[in-house]
């Protein structure tokens, strides 16, 4: 080795630290902007056309069934429901005036997408029958009267 190699070392260890420092003061001093594209309004109510469900799946005690609704979402965008809850007593159709105890529920549905404009939806297992039900209730259609929430999206 010569006199001049711990220099040169040096020189170059100095050289490499400043380097190194000077990109990381870049690096935590840098800063950036950009625009992005957001919308707000209002979710326009969705309404039940008929108030009522017509369960599409033949019901018996301890079944789950799906439920026609039709729905009116007046929006430009689909919707989502996040309930369906019962709005008043189920009934069965007049040729089962028997059918004293449906036994019929709504079950906790959601997930839903509900198109923009007038639908139909099958929504499956919405609806089940307990073991309360009555006899005259074999083979029966329900009518179920029901609100469902919506939220956008």
């Amino acid at each position: 080795m010569t006199r001049r190699s711990p220099f040169v070392l040096g020189a170059i260890v100095s050289l490499a630290l400043g380097l190194s420092t000077g990109a990381a003061y870049a690096y935590f001093k840098s800063s950036g902007s950009g625009s992005g594209i957001a919308s707000t309004g209002t979710t326009l109510a969705v309404t039940v056309n008929s108030t009522t469900g017509t369960v599409t799946t033949p019901l018996f005690p301890g079944s789950t069934g799906d439920m026609l609704v039709s729905l009116s979402n007046p929006n430009s965008y689909a919707v989502t429901i996040t309930s369906i809850t019962l709005n008043g007593t189920v009934t069965a159709d007049p040729g089962h005036s028997t059918c004293t105890t449906p036994g019929v529920h709504v079950n906790s549905v959601t997930g839903v997408n509900v198109p923009a404009g007038t639908n139909t939806l099958d929504i499956p297992s919405a609806v089940s029958m307990d073991a309360s039900s009555s006899n005259g209730c074999q083979n029966a259609t329900f009518q179920v009267p029901v609100t469902i929430t919506v939220h956008k999206g």
